[in-house]
């Protein structure tokens, strides 16, 4: 039986229990983040949980216990699970109250969960993804990773229903990201992506790219793109924490490049396969 996080204690999935006046559940009031597992390690932990707490300080919310303890405990909870490969989810909203819009009163707790997920063996990822583009109606504080994603999972519903792995978003023709991921054109070698803004999650797997591409040397232009021209890019791909980077075949069924990954992609697909941890060796 799986072990969970509820606040400050591991239980078993049958001692879970959440007020209905939760405010998650009545306001998305709450924020969340996914954390990789290769090998048994996590990927960029303190990266991760650093965004959760930031995410809780922009909307004024103050975590029971700190960062360092925070990492203790989901570390515990992918060692108590066996995880080797998979991810760990984990979300704080504001606690339980009666429902009013503005924020509780004095003595109410923030409310903490978490649980692990393993990946099944043998499931090997698709060489490339397609992509739909969707206008982007989510709100004005997309760097927030907040619970309130009933944007993004109608974004991602109607990439779905044309056949295609994510939904591109854009603002009036100005792409921003995915529904759940960074995306990135290259044109002529050059890199093309969103800068980090409000507009866009400055997603962490985006983050290591980065640094990929400053340790490769890679030329990189952080300015907005216009939908128009993604479709003429040489190469385009997208990076999540459950994906990595995932190159980018069509978008709106239209071929980029040739199809398959690019030079610039693949370069970047091995340097970032080389900051993933070693995997625990077998016994």
């Amino acid at each position: 039986m799986s072990t969970y996080l509820l606040n400050d204690r591991f239980v078993k999935e049958d001692e879970i229990t959440v007020s209905i006046e939760d405010r998650g559940y009545y306001f998305g009031d709450g924020v969340y983040e996914v954390i990789r597992v290769y090998g048994g390690i996590l990927f960029t932990a303190d990266e991760h949980i650093g965004r959760l707490y930031e995410s809780a300080s922009k909307i004024r919310m103050d975590l029971p216990y700190g960062e360092e303890e925070m990492k203790a405990k989901i570390e515990q909870l992918v060692k108590d699970n066996g995880i080797i490969e998979g991810h760990v989810y984990v979300q704080a909203t504001r606690g339980a109250a009666p429902r009013v819009h503005q924020f509780p009163g004095e003595g109410v707790v923030p409310v903490i969960t978490g649980y692990t997920k393993a990946y099944g063996q043998g499931a090997e990822p698709a060489e490339t993804v397609s992509l739909k583009s969707v206008e982007d109606i989510r709100w004005m504080r997309c760097d927030i990773k907040s619970l309130n994603l009933l944007a993004n999972v109608l974004a991602k519903q109607e990439a779905h229903e044309h056949g295609c792995y994510e939904a591109l978003l854009h603002r009036g023709g100005t792409v921003t990201e995915g529904s759940s991921s960074n995306v990135f054109g290259v044109k002529d070698g050059v890199i093309h992506t969103h800068p980090v803004s409000n507009f866009i999650l400055n997603g962490i797997t985006r983050r290591v790219v980065m640094e990929c591409c400053e340790e490769l040397g890679q030329p990189v232009h952080e300015q907005p793109m216009a939908l128009e021209d993604v479709y003429t890019m040489d190469e385009f791909f997208m990076t999540s924490t459950t994906n990595g980077i995932a190159p980018v075949s069509a978008i709106d069924g239209r071929q980029i490049g040739d199809g398959r990954p690019g030079p610039v992609t693949k370069a970047l697909m091995a340097a970032f396969d080389k900051k993933l941890p070693a995997p625990v060796a077998s016994k």
